[in-house]
């Protein structure tokens, strides 16, 4: 079956209906984006340049600051181009392309982080098993599996998007493509579209979500039966940024996802699917890397390299 689509231009939305705020709001999003590249690129850099950071978990934090990256690219340079330009006009072929990508970053973004809840259960809970567990190769290959399923399961989203006729309307709430967006301007039957959602999707997120669960469950046990309070108070600095990293993803894609829709407000219903894509992906490096002590040291002697380079 091919698709059938009628409606070729769509218009987005976007974030407020008052051209008085658009300029404001420009401003702030780039000054959002721009933080957002510069922390994801310097965790990136510092993982790679620095030895002591080729270990696992900065392998897999590397990898969360390139995915954040692409994630908040996705959206946020469309969002800013239509708050510059107002426009707010987008094709079909591009919406749904945004859509593929925004679904390949969101899953590869979740499975990560259960990735890296086990990562931290086996560094923990098993410390002198820990390189034989968590190779190199292993670790290769978790990230393989990651992108695998993340591209897999858009390409299954986007294949039966574009078996949908779109004849309903032209106009896309937010500021961005999403799958339940395109659902209801859709004219066609979207029940295997809405059930592949829960399919694939939610078995995804509910073994994330249990893998993380059943990861901290035995560190948090572990833990407790230290007997060194120093021991103690590192293993739960350590987990508590990683917890506070997926409980902002999880808890923003609730509100992204299952907030009640409404008419037009100021900024539009779009309160929570801004910081779903955009603000998650700032706070990320910055909740790792301040509290993060061999990320602080590594920076420090960075800055001081440079200082005395250009003295």
């Amino acid at each position: 079956m091919r698709n059938q689509t009628t409606v070729k231009d769509l218009i987005l939305s976007g974030l407020s209906d008052l051209p008085a705020l658009r300029l404001p709001l420009f401003l702030f999003f780039l000054l959002i984006y721009f933080l957002t590249l510069i922390w994801n690129l310097l965790i990136i850099v510092l993982i790679v340049t620095d030895s002591h950071l080729h270990v696992p978990m900065y392998f897999f934090l590397g990898n969360l600051a390139s995915l954040d990256l692409c994630f908040s690219s996705v959206t946020v340079p469309r969002m800013l181009f239509d708050l510059h330009t107002e426009r707010r006009k987008i094709t079909m072929t591009a919406c749904i392309t945004q859509v593929f990508f925004f679904v390949v970053f969101g899953i590869s973004d979740s499975l990560l982080l259960a990735v890296m809840s086990y990562d931290r259960y086996t560094a923990i809970c098993k410390p002198l098993h820990y390189i034989q567990i968590m190779s190199w190769k292993v670790c290769v290959l978790m990230m393989s599996i990651v992108w695998c399923l993340g591209f897999f399961s858009a390409f299954i989203h986007t294949f039966y998007v574009l078996k949908l006729t779109f004849c309903a309307s032209n106009i896309i709430e937010g500021f961005f493509c999403d799958l339940p967006q395109l659902f209801l301007i859709s004219c066609s039957d979207t029940f295997i579209n809405i059930l592949l959602i829960f399919l694939v999707g939610g078995s995804l997120a509910v073994a994330t979500l249990i893998l993380t669960f059943l990861s901290y469950v035995f560190i948090f046990k572990t833990a407790l039966q230290m007997k060194v309070k120093g021991n103690r108070s590192k293993v739960f600095s350590t987990c508590t940024s990683h917890l506070t990293v997926v409980s902002m993803f999880y808890g923003s894609a609730f509100l992204n996802y299952f907030q009640p829709s409404g008419g037009h407000h100021v900024l539009g219903a779009n309160v929570a699917p801004v910081f779903f894509p955009v603000i998650v992906p700032l706070l990320n490096p910055l909740i790792y890397s301040l509290r993060n002590q061999d990320f602080r040291m590594t920076f420090q002697n960075v800055l001081r390299k440079f200082i005395n380079t250009l003295n």
